[in-house]
């Protein structure tokens, strides 16, 4: 039976992987600057990660969410006191597409509202309503499209007070930093309007960190930079470190009722444990404020190379974009430096997602590999 042939695969084939390598069936060792779309926060086969997932598969795996787990109630205590988002309440689910579809759902029950604001070059996951708000019409089947969504541009607050003063507005659904729109940001100044327009015509700010959060960004959540307070807040990605994990963050102003949300696998006992992994080792290896350096040093370090037109992003959530398409770029990465990149739906824009645990000396393999390549 062959596969749904959907992926354009490269010719690599990993086999093992430890720390910020991969190793591939070729015995070939290459340096992964993209952590699989930034999944890998601590590092491949953290030995924290392992032991907590060996020794709970040993006692439970799973059970559904009808009996007491008292891990949900430790990570949602331990994100807490790492994020200071006090008061909120924790959903777990399995995936940011989960998440995201949860959170646009609980935004409509909340409002009795049924319109998105979502933003141009925005990716939201490739659910129903979830997709709706992502800016690829490719992705988007004609059944998605019964859903009500408009895109802004970053920066048009004209546009946004009058959408949001029709008042039939459920969410407001934002990227702090874009993930595969390219890493574009709202300035502060915009982001405060957003959260503004939000309290005045009772719509929903919902934050996707899907994958900026859990520290990807210098900070546990990459809104924080911008000083808003979401209503709901999307994670999943290195919040589980490889383990399918997802969940979102609800503000105390919203009421939950019995039935209102529901999931088969979310916060399973090996998610919980494995987002406890990840947690514990942001803690102790102090990963947040060595993304936010590590960020600074590579923003800097680039200046020197010629032929790069920009740099993106913050913390270890970071793109470089040239004023070529970069396919063949990554191909040469990949196969003569043997270094994993990302790309975006802007074709010109490479992206660094590495694990959290990377050092200086890989970043510098890798400006050292860019240089020759280009």
């Amino acid at each position: 039976m062959p596969l749904f042939d959907v992926y354009p695969l490269y010719d690599v084939t990993p086999v093992c992987a430890k720390g910020v390598h991969v190793y591939g069936a070729d015995r070939k060792k290459y340096l992964d600057l993209y952590g699989g779309h930034a999944v890998i926060s601590i590092g491949h086969q953290h030995p924290v990660y392992k032991r907590r997932l060996k020794k709970q598969i040993s006692r439970i795996g799973f059970y559904s969410n009808a009996i007491q787990n008292p891990l949900q109630k430790q990570l949602a205590n331990e994100i807490e006191a790492q994020s200071d988002c006090r008061g909120y309440q924790l959903f777990m689910c399995s995936s940011g597409a989960e998440a995201n579809e949860n959170a646009l759902k609980l935004a409509s029950f909340h409002t009795e509202k049924s319109k998105i604001v979502a933003f141009k070059n925005a990716f939201h996951g490739r659910t129903s309503a979830a997709v709706a708000a992502t800016d690829t019409p490719k992705i988007i089947a004609p059944l998605n499209a019964q859903q009500e969504v408009i895109f802004l541009e970053f920066g048009d607050e004209d546009a946004l007070e009058k959408t949001l003063s029709k008042e039939d507005v459920c969410a407001v659904i934002i990227e702090a930093i874009q993930g595969v729109g390219g890493l574009d940001m709202p300035s502060k100044k915009f982001m405060k309007s957003v959260e503004k327009g939000c309290r005045k015509y009772n719509s929903c700010l919902i934050a996707d960190e899907v994958q900026s959060g859990f520290g990807r960004s210098g900070a546990f959540f990459a809104y924080q930079h911008f000083g808003v307070t979401p209503d709901i807040i999307s994670m999943a990605k290195g919040m589980g470190n490889g383990f399918p994990v997802g969940g979102i963050l609800v503000h105390p102003n919203i009421e939950p009722w019995y039935g209102m949300l529901g999931t088969t696998f979310g916060g399973n006992h090996l998610a919980c444990q494995a987002s406890l992994a990840v947690l514990e080792v942001l803690k102790k290896k102090n990963l947040i404020e060595h993304a936010a350096n590590l960020g600074e040093a590579f923003k800097a370090r680039t200046k020197t190379i010629k032929g790069i037109k920009k740099v993106k992003g913050h913390g270890l959530m970071l793109g470089l974009e040239f004023d070529f398409e970069v396919s063949e770029l990554r191909k040469k990465l990949i196969y003569e430096h043997r270094i994993f990149t990302g790309g975006s739906s802007n074709k010109k824009l490479l992206r660094i997602l590495p694990p959290l645990t990377i050092q200086q000396k890989h970043l510098d393999q890798f400006l050292d590999a860019l240089k020759q390549s280009l």
